[in-house]
């Protein structure tokens, strides 16, 4: 057995894995380095809760300083590794320390996509990723604050609902004609939009900025279009770029993030790799994922550290995550492709109702407004890739749970109404 697992990300895939170590009986020296100078916080909270001031950076902690101590977890916080010599798989640290692992696990994460465009420098012009940025974004909003928030994907819609929750004047610009389009297809994303724009948000699609305006503080964008919009604060969430540079110095192999196999094994020997870098089979969905989730982070983080303790169980799941915005809770699980139709159970023009991407049958994803609880009860329906009646989906006298994956219906009504309280944990991130 090893006597010595670095794990590169202090994050929520690299606590869990460190985590999982320790409960699966190892015993040897494990060393957690992140680059940030907070202990492992869950990221999911940033757009959200944290923005809206309903939690804080204690609360959204993996666990306290005292529970890594006790499980004799040895924290580097503020460190960052600039190289891993494939051979000794010996890391190089900026400040010249080095660390010899036995095996390497590379939860690297990512890093924010950024706007080449002139004012970018300003202030109040800001991106979203760590604890820090979200601190000093919830500094700046407040009623009668001019927001632009640049991307309509998760991050930026949710920031939007956060700060016009907060009574501030929200611009959402989105380079395509609708929001959240590249998850949810461009019927759904629709839908989403339609309730930001009946929050007060104004919603710019086919938008793009050509320039931010101000002298040492921004005060304003101007778009392709040549409209000028007012902002004491630009929010840009225009996703991520998967960390694959330290991989690539060693040798691994990166293809839209850090390429792994089902046990979350490189193509070098004793080098690992989990969370939001991973590229990974999915059994089944039938293709290739990089997957910017809380469940995966946590799950793939958790599987990892089994895989380097010599566990061939794998990491296995249909994804799942969950997005708040507004009065919204808004959950969705699988994986949708262009050619599914969409099944609706329930009015979607109402604040309730699920639906399903179906082709020839077989379910690829669903999304749950409001109704948790289809969402939970089709993510089996989902794994089983058989076929089901569209018509029952649609049924809302009909009990997903006992909707068997053969197509057949086993008699039986909910016993309780959809919308009760959402899943815990999982969910977009930063």
């Amino acid at each position: 057995m090893a006597d010595l697992i670095a794990i590169v990300g202090a994050n929520l895939a690299g606590a869990c894995a460190a985590r999982t170590l320790r409960e699966e009986g190892f015993n040897g020296e494990i060393h957690l380095i992140g680059a940030e100078p907070h202990l492992p916080y869950e990221r999911p909270p940033l757009s959200k809760e944290l923005l809206l001031g309903t939690s804080d950076p204690v609360r959204i902690q993996v666990q306290s300083e005292a529970e890594w101590d006790k499980q004799h977890v040895t924290l580097r916080l503020s460190s960052t590794v600039v190289r891993i010599d494939r051979a000794s798989r010996e890391l190089e640290l900026a400040d010249g320390d080095r660390v010899r692992a036995d095996k390497v696990l590379l939860c690297t994460g990512g890093r924010p996509r950024r706007l080449a465009l002139p004012g970018t420098e300003l202030d109040g012009v800001v991106h979203l990723r760590t604890l820090d940025d979200a601190l000093a974004i919830r500094e700046r909003l407040g009623p009668g604050r001019s927001v632009v928030v640049v991307g309509g994907g998760f991050i930026g819609t949710e920031v939007a609902a956060s700060a016009a929750s907060l009574g501030c004047a929200v611009t959402l610009l989105e380079a395509d004609d609708v929001l959240l389009w590249r998850a949810l297809g461009r019927e759904l994303g629709a839908v989403l939009q339609r309730y930001h724009v009946e929050h007060g948000t104004c919603v710019k699609t086919n938008t793009s900025l050509a320039r931010i305006g101000g002298s040492s503080r921004v005060t304003h964008v101007v778009t392709t279009g040549g409209e000028r919009v007012d902002a004491d604060l630009v929010v840009v969430g225009i996703g991520i770029v998967p960390a694959v540079e330290l991989a690539e110095g060693a040798g691994v192999e990166v293809a839209n993030g850090i390429v792994v196999n089902e046990f979350c094994e490189t193509s070098v020997g004793g080098i690992y790799a989990a969370g939001d870098v991973a590229n990974h089979p999915n059994p089944f969905l039938g293709c290739r994922l990089r997957l910017e989730h809380w469940q995966n982070a946590q799950d793939q983080g958790t599987a990892a550290a089994r895989s380097m303790l010599g566990a061939r169980d794998g990491h296995r799941e249909v994804p799942w995550f969950w997005s708040d915005q507004y009065d919204l809770n808004v959950q969705m699980s699988g994986c949708n492709q262009p050619q599914d139709k969409l099944v609706f159970r329930g009015d979607p023009t109402t604040r309730s109702f699920t639906a399903f991407y179906v082709h020839a049958g077989v379910i690829s994803a669903v999304v749950g407004i409001n109704r948790p609880r289809d969402v939970s009860a089709t993510r089996r329906l989902i794994e089983a890739r058989h076929v089901v009646d569209p018509a029952q989906l649609a049924d809302e006298s009909v009990d997903l749970r006992k909707i068997r994956s053969d197509g057949q219906w086993l008699p039986g009504r909910l016993g309780a109404k959809n919308g009760g309280p959402h899943m815990k944990k999982s969910a977009s991130k930063p």
